[in-house]
């Protein structure tokens, strides 16, 4: 004979909000500007290496060089020039984020992102009071938790 069930396990995502402090902003700054750096250092890498490539294809072709070879050295070049627009793409809404990021007030809650929970619902519980939960973060501790847990 079954037993109704009068409670189930299910999986909601929480909203984590982070207060702005002066450290929460030197932190936020520092990731930033080391992705800025890590693409400016994929830049130099892709320049150097398409260089290298038409080098090596240049140094091997006749002289002066044929039809072939100036297609696949023009097929590199745009190539590395379409890399180079999506690296530039991305170094440039890393540099708006900084931007925000500076422009950000002391104490103002910012979106961190989501984690996913897990909670038991019970009948007569309220679903849409369960599934709306924050947690709110002040230098790396919960601060406050909102919502019916």
């Amino acid at each position: 004979m079954d037993v109704p069930q009068s409670n189930l396990l299910l999986k909601r995502s929480i909203n984590v909000k982070a207060i702005v402090t002066p450290r929460w902003k030197d932190e936020a700054q520092q990731q930033l500007q080391a992705q800025i750096n890590q693409l400016d250092s994929q830049l130099q890498q892709l320049e150097m290496q398409g260089q290298r490539m038409i080098a090596e294809i240049q140094k091997q072709s006749l002289k002066p060089p044929g039809p072939e070879t100036v297609q696949q050295i023009d097929s590199i070049q745009t190539q590395v020039n379409q890399k180079k627009s999506e690296f530039l793409e991305q170094k440039n809404q890393v540099l708006q984020q900084l931007q925000q990021v500076q422009m950000l007030d002391l104490d103002q809650e910012v979106n961190q992102g989501q984690i996913d929970s897990i909670f038991r619902v019970e009948v007569g519980d309220n679903l849409i009071d369960k599934m709306q939960i924050e947690v709110v973060l002040r230098d790396g501790i919960v601060e406050e938790i909102r919502g019916s847990v």
